[in-house]
């Protein structure tokens, strides 16, 4: 008799909550799903922070190129000045 219960007991058991099972076909859609989702992602991902890299780099040209036509403005009227000193040293003398 008690057999009986509890085998009707583990039936029911098994009804009301069926054990799952982890089998290859679940684990290789695993794979596979995260293998898609790596590969959309991955590629975002590098190429957003290569494009924040390379930003960085023309920031840090562009303020170099500004500060260097500033030097080559202030070089041109150092030179005109000589220039200008030296033709009125010339007739002088």
């Amino acid at each position: 008799m008690m057999d009986a219960k509890d085998e009707l007991l583990t039936e029911v058991d098994e009804v009301l909550a069926p054990k799952k099972k982890l089998d290859i076909a679940y684990l290789l859609y695993l794979l596979i799903g995260l293998t898609l989702v790596l590969g959309i992602l991955f590629p975002k991902v590098y190429l957003t922070d290569q494009i924040y890299y390379n930003s960085r780099k023309v920031a840090k040209l562009k303020s170099e190129y500004d500060t260097l036509k500033e030097e080559n403005k202030v070089i041109k009227a150092s030179v005109e000045a000589i220039k200008y000193k030296n033709q009125i040293l010339d007739t002088l003398f």
